[in-house]
């Protein structure tokens, strides 16, 4: 079957940049052809945020000398200048490699933090959290987990839940830094991403904390004081995307953590209805940018520890959240079907995780097209965007993949997107 053209790539009222091309190398060329050779801009680099029909998570695979940067690191070998030295070097080429590949929108992959969590770290009351990551030099030399599947894991920092020492007070905006370094190689618009506060709550221990934070809901209104802190710098910065990881909100459809939850006296429903309203907090008042928020079932090295379907939530979650782009899992049966599409507001996108980070296995065209066939019956074609279901790398290890297997991963992702929306 053939979908109708539907084309929101370029910006309201402009015609294409510019015309179609039969390969992603040819329209880099033409690219180069009409734009200065020190800094070409992608073909899509004036095209509408919100709608875009791609998207990246976050991660990619670090590359082995960023690795071996951190184990040196923290044996005291190298300095913390010649770590960041090593970052910058492998950020300028994975940049480099994004582009040459004409993905709308480029990350750094996180290749300075060790954890999607460490977005959260320079933050004064938050010392324990800081002082786990470490020992992620330790972590690199473990056989901790099967190296051929995937399966299910605990995730450690849900295990052992860390107290707040004092009030909670941003230090240093250290994705400030990485987005003007990101933003100073290239002229794609530069995704952001930080931890939500549904996550973070859910890694605090509010017992051992009462002598600084009475309950739970003090604690968070401080995390979204840091967190709207951070956004607005990054705002002022420049950055029009910003994505938010939540993880976190597939535990109110997963038994084992809502059973975990009420263990504790806790509501599920109730916290989850105090996690909307904090994402939104956090995200108030920024009109020039766009916001992603991110929803999984559990990433680091290709393990997943949560199941349920979005069913249970989905109603209250998809039109409570502000954010104009639900980047969505949608690779395996755990996420259920995509029935619960059709509680996505009008004027959001509903970005369809389909394309796994987990294994190697790259999906054909053929395959993504049929889903995004069965999702348009939930929800309009126009609402939909396809990307990988989460980060390559949530954490230092990564993923069960090659670097080459990532890059052609994406280059279907973009594949799919011009035959599905012509884009």
């Amino acid at each position: 079957m053939r979908f109708p053209v539907v084309n929101l790539l370029s910006s309201p009222g402009k015609n294409r940049i510019v015309p179609r091309t039969t390969s992603y190398e040819a329209a880099a060329a033409q690219s180069r052809h009409f734009l200065p050779e020190r800094k070409f801009m992608s073909l899509y680099s004036n095209f509408n945020l919100q709608s875009m029909r791609v998207d990246l998570v976050g991660s990619l695979l670090r590359p082995q000398s960023v690795k071996d940067g951190f184990v040196a690191f923290g044996e005291g070998k190298i300095s913390e200048a010649q770590l960041k030295e090593t970052q910058n070097k492998a950020i300028r080429e994975v940049v480099a490699k994004q582009v040459a590949h004409n993905l709308p929108i480029v990350v750094d992959g996180e290749f300075r933090r060790t954890s999607f969590m460490e977005s959260f770290s320079v933050v004064a009351g938050v010392e324990e959290w800081q002082a786990g990551v470490k020992s992620y030099h330790e972590v690199l030399k473990r056989a901790d987990r099967d190296e051929t599947v995937t399966h299910k894991g605990q995730d450690p920092i849900l295990l052992n839940r860390k107290q707040v020492t004092q009030k909670l007070k941003l230090m240093r905006n250290s994705l400030l830094d990485d987005f003007r370094f990101t933003q100073s190689l290239t002229e794609q618009p530069v995704k952001v991403t930080l931890i939500g506060p549904d996550r973070i709550q859910q890694c605090y221990d509010a017992e051992a904390s009462r002598a600084v934070y009475s309950n739970t809901a003090e604690f968070l209104r401080d995390v979204v004081t840091v967190e709207h802190e951070m956004i607005e710098q990054l705002s002022q910065a420049g950055c029009r995307y910003i994505g938010i990881d939540a993880p976190g909100y597939t535990a109110y459809v997963d038994p084992n953590s809502v059973a975990a939850m009420r263990s504790r006296g806790e509501d599920p429903m109730e916290v989850m209805e105090r996690s909307i309203q904090a994402d939104n907090e956090i995200i108030a008042g920024f009109a020039d940018a766009i916001f992603g928020i991110h929803i999984c079932r559990g990433n680091r090295q290709s393990m997943w520890h949560r199941e349920g379907h979005y069913d249970a939530i989905a109603e209250k979650l998809f039109a409570g959240l502000q954010h104009q782009r639900l980047l969505l899992e949608y690779d395996t049966e755990r996420a259920g079907s995509f029935e619960p599409l059709r509680f996505v507001p009008k004027g959001k996108i509903a970005v369809l995780g389909l394309i796994t980070t987990k294994v190697g296995r790259v999906e054909s065209v053929d395959e993504l097209w049929r889903r995004i066939d069965e999702a348009a019956r939930y929800l309009s074609l126009e609402q939909l965007a396809i990307s990988p279901q989460c980060g390559f790398a949530s954490s230092l290890r990564g993923n069960l993949l090659t670097e080459d297997e990532q890059f052609r991963k994406l280059d279907v992702m973009l594949e799919v997107a011009r035959r599905v929306w012509d884009a």
